[in-house]
């Protein structure tokens, strides 16, 4: 085994876990994880949750306290996500600690199914960051349109948040022009700029599984040749963009102010398509300032043949063009693509949400107290 996740982290990608659950917790597995796989920040969202709370019986003993006291399910959740996020932070604050703030981080995210609602989505953002009561958690916002205000509005209150579900590189701009909006807030109220910090997750594998399936329909030795290449290519200008925004003037003003850069975090970074190596969204994203959110099955893989060959990004930004270009030539709408995965994107996490409402209810009622 080489380690080439040492080498990840030395090139500046942070290696950050794409799940969490009680049983991870207490048997000791991550921080086992931190102290020997580099891992430096955990990420959830309603999936990891749904499947971490219906698998096995670690969560018994808080359901059935909650039973006892006839809580909602909502609030069942609610107590028993932010109990996981909270303890995970805390196994965490050494690298928090260490690392000033940047890295250490544990994500939680706003009810799915308010991501077009913008106020609701800021009350429950300032909800969830009370509840957790910890410096070393991110609020997960969604980058549909109605989240784009909240983003700013809850980073002018000095709450730290992960933007997730990022296709396009549209909508990547506004979210940091939104986080900036949201420092310049924050500055106005006399907030302390650097301890606010967020992260913009920018979706991968997903692009190439939607893009690679309109290729295949299409047929040609040319369309086949372009399989592969779109969600990186996507990536790649995304951090060129990051790269722009955050060398401006507007970015210096905030600079002076002690702001931190929002990092441009890799998301969806298994590989769905068994063709491709299972490395592929990890050893060819590597550049500096990044984070790469991994399912445990990509970590072990990257720790165990991954080769990091220094800076995959920089230097790219031709090709990538000419990589999209290419695929809108042969009638496939980017546009229409980046927009259908934001809107599966958040059906899935609303899907997953309502899953883990009937899985928590059925075992509220399996664990409940019988009447005398």
């Amino acid at each position: 085994m080489t380690d080439a996740l040492k080498r990840l982290s030395d090139e500046g990608v942070a290696i950050w876990l794409d799940d969490l659950s009680r049983q991870r917790i207490t048997s000791g597995n991550l921080a086992e994880l931190i102290d020997q796989q580099h891992v430096v920040g955990v990420t959830t969202n309603p999936s990891i949750f749904q499947k971490a709370i219906s698998e096995g019986h670690g969560y018994d003993q808080q359901l059935a306290d909650l039973a006892a006291r006839k809580v909602t399910v909502e609030e069942a959740i609610r107590m028993i996500t932010t109990a996981d996020v909270r303890d995970a932070a805390d196994i965490l604050r050494p690298v928090f600690d260490a690392t000033d703030g940047q890295d250490g981080r544990v994500s939680i995210e706003v009810d799915p199914r308010l991501a077009h609602r913008t106020d609701a989505t800021i009350a429950e953002a300032k909800q969830l960051a009370w509840l957790v009561d910890r410096p070393n958690t991110l609020i997960k916002i969604p980058a549909t349109e109605a989240g784009l205000p909240a983003i700013t509005e809850v980073i002018g209150l000095g709450i730290s948040v992960n933007v997730t579900l990022i296709f396009s590189l549209e909508r990547y701009r506004k979210v940091m022009d939104a986080y900036l909006a949201g420092l310049e807030k924050a500055k106005e109220r006399g907030l302390d700029l650097s301890k606010i910090y967020s992260v913009a997750s920018f979706f991968v594998s997903r692009v190439d599984s939607e893009i690679d399936k309109r290729l295949d329909s299409i047929g040609t030795d040319e369309a086949k040749a372009l399989k592969g290449k779109a969600a990186l290519a996507n990536a790649r200008l995304a951090y060129e963009a990051y790269e722009e925004v955050f060398s401006s003037e507007r970015w210096a003003a905030l600079d002076k102010a002690q702001g931190n850069k929002q990092r441009p975090l890799w998301a969806s970074t298994g590989v769905k398509d068994p063709a491709y190596k299972d490395t592929l969204y990890v050893v060819d994203l590597v550049a500096p300032g990044t984070v790469n959110t991994m399912p445990e099955a990509t970590l072990e893989a990257t720790a165990d043949h991954g080769e990091v060959t220094g800076d995959t990004v920089r230097g790219t930004y031709e090709q990538s063009r000419a990589e999209l270009d290419a695929v809108e030539k042969l009638g496939i709408s980017y546009d229409d693509v980046v927009q259908l995965l934001e809107d599966e994107g958040v059906e899935k996490f609303e899907a997953s949400w309502n899953d883990l409402l009937k899985s928590t209810e059925a075992e509220l009622e399996r664990l409940a107290p019988s009447e005398a």
